[in-house]
């Protein structure tokens, strides 16, 4: 029976690399000569630091910018909101992975709306979908690309 999950994960090799890329412009440019200003990734974060908070709106620029060319998906950085302590502005940028329970039963209610036959079932951070024709499954795939959610979606592991 043809299958196939739906994810949202981020390459982390790929998401390291733009953040050294980001890292080595804002070291070149003139305007933040000085200033101290860096990206530091941890885990499913993205800390950026400088000393103003425009140069921290600058900075979240150049990181869409590394991270689309690193063809990664923009949609799955969610900036918080700047902190401006003193002398320095800090911002936490999370890197949402996963596809989370709440939008997975969205994603469900939305597949049986169209009473396709499929069914769908959600497995922890994913969702797998089963039909017994490939036509189904497609069908499928293009009513998710075509959802407003906030979130990148990667269609994996189709099997017949």
């Amino acid at each position: 029976m043809p299958s196939f999950d739906v994810v949202s994960k981020v390459d982390q090799h790929e998401l390291s690399n733009a953040v050294d890329q980001a890292n080595r412009e804002v070291d070149t440019r003139f305007d933040f000569k000085g200033v101290g200003a860096k990206f530091e990734l941890q885990n499913d974060a993205i800390n950026l630091s400088a000393k103003e908070d425009f140069q921290l709106r600058q900075m979240m620029d150049m990181l869409r910018l590394k991270i689309t060319k690193r063809e990664i998906d923009p949609a799955c950085l969610k900036p918080g909101e700047p902190i401006v302590t003193g002398m320095t502005a800090k911002m936490i940028v999370g890197v949402q992975q996963g596809i989370d329970q709440k939008l997975a039963k969205k994603m469900v209610k939305l597949i049986k709306e169209t009473k396709a036959k499929v069914q769908s079932a959600i497995q922890g951070d994913q969702l797998r979908i089963t039909g017994k024709k490939r036509d189904d499954l497609q069908k499928v795939i293009a009513l998710l690309e075509d959802g407003k959610f906030d979130l990148p979606l990667q269609f994996t592991n189709f099997r017949d």
